[in-house]
This record gives C-alpha cells, sequence and structure tokens, in this order.
C-alpha cells in the first residue's frame, strides 16, 4: 500500500464468511468477495471532475464564457479548501441548473473526445497503483463519486475499475437533462449505495475498503472495516487522527499513457537484466566445468 499506513492496512487472508440462516439452521451462501471503493475527485484525480470539463462543454457550445469562469473560481475554492455540506449542496444546486435542457449525447461525446486530454494528465500515480494493487489481491474496485454517471462512467473505465455509481440525472422524451436529479450519490447516500451493491455483489463490507477525502463521505468510510483519508480536509482529518485510520497522501499526477509507456519500456529493460544474469550464471557453470576437466 502507499502513503502513511499502520498495521491494519496489510490485506486480511481471504476467508469465507457465512450469512446465518434466520431459523438457525446450516448457513446460507458464504460471502467471500470483497472491493475497495474510491472516491473520484482530489482522491484519484486532483480536481473536480465535472468542473474540469467546462471548458470542453463551453467549446462544444453548452455554458457561455460566464459560465467557465464561474466553475474556475469553484475549482479554485474546491481545491484549496475542500468542499463542506453547504458547498456540495450549493454546487449540487448550480450545475442541475446549469445541465438543464443539455443533450445528453452531446455530453458524452465531448467526453469521450476530450477525455485523455483533460482527465489523463490529472490522475494520481498513486492512486493507479492502489488500484492495480486491489485487482491483483482479488478485489473489485468501485469508484463512487457526486459527478454526473455521464462523467464518471468513462473515467471508471479509462481506469480500469470493475464498476461505477454515481449522480443520476433524469432525462426527458428529447434525450435531454430536465433539471432534476433522479440519485445524488452523496454523502450518506454513497453509504447506501455501496451497501446496495454490496448485497448484490456478495461483498463483505467488513473486509473491504474505502478512500476518500473529504469528511462528507464519513457515512461511508465507517461502512467498511478498512477506511483511509486520502489527502484528507482538515475535518476528515481530525476523524482520522481520532479513530486511528491511516492517511495517505497522493501528490504525484501523472498522465496514464506515459505511466504505461514507462512500463512498457521497462519490460525489455527487465528482460534483458535477467537475460544478462542468466548468461552470466550459465558463463560461471561452463567456467567451473571446464576447470574440473583441466584439474583430470
Amino acid at each position: 500500500m502507499l502513503g502513511r499506513v499502520d498495521s491494519a492496512a496489510h490485506p486480511v487472508p481471504a476467508r469465507a464468511l457465512a450469512e446465518p440462516l434466520p431459523d438457525g439452521g446450516r448457513p446460507a451462501r458464504p460471502v467471500t468477495r470483497t472491493a475497495a471503493f474510491f472516491d473520484l475527485d482530489k482522491t484519484i484525480i486532483a480536481k473536480s471532475s465535472t468542473l474540469a470539463f467546462s471548458r470542453s462543454f463551453y467549446q462544444g457550445g453548452l455554458i457561455n464564457r460566464r459560465a467557465v469562469l464561474r466553475s474556475a473560481y469553484a475549482q479554485f475554492v474546491y481545491l484549496v479548501g475542500g468542499a463542506d455540506h453547504d458547498q456540495m449542496e450549493r454546487m449540487r444546486e448550480y450545475l442541475s441548473k446549469m445541465v438543464t435542457g443539455w443533450d445528453v449525447q452531446t455530453v458524452k461525446d465531448i467526453v469521450a473526445e476530450t477525455l485523455h486530454t483533460i482527465v489523463d494528465p490529472i490522475v494520481y500515480d498513486e492512486a493507479v497503483t492502489l488500484i492495480e494493487e486491489h485487482h491483483l489481491a482479488g478485489r473489485d474496485v468501485v469508484i463512487v463519486s457526486s459527478s454526473g454517471a455521464e462523467v464518471v462512467e468513462p473515467i471508471g473505465e479509462m481506469l480500469g475499475a470493475d464498476k461505477v455509481v454515481a449522480t443520476r440525472m433524469v432525462v426527458d422524451g428529447e434525450g435531454r437533462y430536465d433539471g432534476t436529479i433522479e440519485s445524488y450519490v452523496y454523502g450518506s447516500e454513497k453509504a447506501g449505495a455501496i451497501t446496495a451493491l454490496a448485497e448484490s455483489e456478495d461483498y463483505d463490507l467488513s473486509r473491504s475498503y474505502a478512500y476518500s477525502d473529504s469528511v462528507t463521505d464519513l457515512p461511508m468510510l465507517d461502512a467498511v472495516g478498512h477506511p483511509y483519508a486520502v489527502n484528507p480536509d482538515r475535518a476528515l482529518r481530525r476523524v482520522a487522527a481520532e479513530r486511528g485510520w491511516p492517511v495517505l497522501v497522493f501528490s504525484r499526477p501523472v498522465a496514464l499513457r506515459q505511466r504505461r509507456s514507462l512500463r512498457e519500456a521497462s519490460k525489455p529493460a527487465l528482460a534483458a537484466v535477467a537475460l544478462g544474469a542468466g548468461a552470466a550464471a550459465a558463463g560461471v557453470v561452463w567456467y567451473a566445468a571446464r576447470r574440473r576437466v583441466g584439474d583430470r
């Protein structure tokens, strides 16, 4: 694991837990699966995912220049001070009004076209490594975000997440947002969402992991056995200290394509080292054998 962790951070050995039957008889199906639940903004990526696309939405004709500037200011406030409950509510109201009347397919097209330009460079290297480690340990990786599904789902696919839980807007008969929020995945709703997902996917939450930067995600962190505070705001840092939760510091945004190319480039080098070591070992064996023959 990355960052500052305590002994609780080490993976728990997999073991089957059983759900008892109501009548006290033989246990029902074993619950053996676990998951790692990640908040998105400032946990996996260094900015607000929704606000990051404001310039692309402007270029696509969805918003005006004033909205771009307001989004940039909101992004600045969010990055500097985090987002408390009141700020998140104001952001929700602002965004729901802003997207009213937007064509959903246009939004999807803009996100798809600009995803790697906007999001790729701001993904934390430490977060990607952590996602890889959870996959290697056999856990599902789930991104849980209050940002819209049209933005979060492509990001999740890019990161290799197994599932995405995100805010959903109501779409009218003409394929446009009507300004109504169908499900706002925020605060206690995040905890409810992962609990429902755990029931349907047989995840054992007591052995699962959750990562977030904000105290507003406290219900989600409370719902799992291994909560982590990542780049926490002051309120979450205080809670983490009180409860002995590990605190991780992610500070290295890296372009995913660059990260992958470096890994691919390192493979031939590692192969060459292995080949060289093998050749050296073979040389030692040959030399020793030749000496034995010469000594006879």
